[in-house]
């Protein structure tokens, strides 16, 4: 694959988000897997199966289920975990045979700010398919939704 192929493969994103619940609250909405299956992925998901091993090498797995009834894996390790300032976690999305179609790191930074919580979101994916750049276009309206989600759910939790 040519250096410019690569390069259309390959996406960065970042996202910052107050949240006006205290910054404990925050990182375990992102790490207690009760918690983070209520709100991960775009609007219309469920998460039926949220599993997290919260430790450096400890594996995350969330099977996201669409309102169509596709569902879509997310398998990753956790690099480093910070309680409660920073999570990075490798995140890779499979399809429901089993092909992975895409490779990212994430890193989420949580800043306590006046009794409110300043998150940071920032993810570096690489498609490894064609059908890759087709999930890569809607990076961005995913992950917003989920910080959307995640802000209704603090809601109901503070």
């Amino acid at each position: 694959m040519s250096a410019s192929a690569n390069a259309a493969r390959r996406r960065e994103l970042t996202l910052t988000r107050i949240f006006d619940a205290p910054r404990d609250l925050v990182f375990r909405a992102w790490t207690d897997p009760a918690m983070l299956a209520k709100w991960w992925g775009p609007r219309m998901f469920s998460n039926p199966v949220c599993e997290v091993d919260l430790r450096a090498g400890g594996e995350i797995l969330i099977v996201m289920r669409g309102p169509g009834g596709m569902e879509h894996t997310m398998k990753g390790t956790f690099r480093e975990v910070a309680r409660p300032a920073k999570i990075v976690f490798v995140n890779n999305a499979y399809d429901a045979s089993g092909t992975q179609h895409l490779e990212g790191l994430t890193t989420v930074l949580f800043a306590e700010e006046g009794g409110k919580t300043k998150l940071t979101l920032y993810t570096i994916v690489t498609g490894l398919t064609d059908l890759s750049e087709m999930m890569m276009a809607g990076m961005n309206q995913g992950w917003s939704e989920s910080l959307d989600r995640l802000g209704e759910f603090l809601q109901e939790a503070s």
